[in-house]
């Protein structure tokens, strides 16, 4: 049974830094992503990474602010937020694709955890 589990949410200010965590189990993916949902909006992409750590991808919003990682040994992704900005309060998703392209599209990902809330206020 596959489960993956996201802690490491919370409340900051502007410009405070929060790690966040998805641990996976049941079976490894090819590609694992992150994924965001303000209020009203869609759900949208964060960033991947390779099973094997060896090829990320940002999205422009977090590019240069947010790292993604994995720690194999412990099958836990992470999601490494710098400089945070009220624009990114959301509610992070972390997503796993078996598929061997890596996508930025949500539909493209098989399993997801049930979310972290991150609120940033200004």
């Amino acid at each position: 049974q596959v489960q993956l589990v996201e802690s490491g949410g919370g409340l900051v200010q502007a410009g405070e830094s929060l790690r966040l965590s998805c641990a996976a189990s049941g079976r490894t993916f090819t590609y694992y992503g992150w994924f965001r949902q303000a209020p009203g909006k869609e759900r949208d992409f964060v960033a991947y990474i390779r099973w094997n750590g060896d090829n990320t991808y940002y999205a422009d919003s977090v590019k240069g602010r947010f790292t993604i990682s994995r720690d194999n040994a412990k099958n836990t992704m992470y999601l490494q937020m710098n400089s945070l900005k009220p624009e990114d309060t959301a509610v992070y998703y972390c997503a796993a694709r078996s598929g061997i392209t890596p996508r930025v599209a949500s539909w493209e990902y098989d399993y997801w955890g049930q979310g972290t809330q991150v609120t940033v206020s200004s």
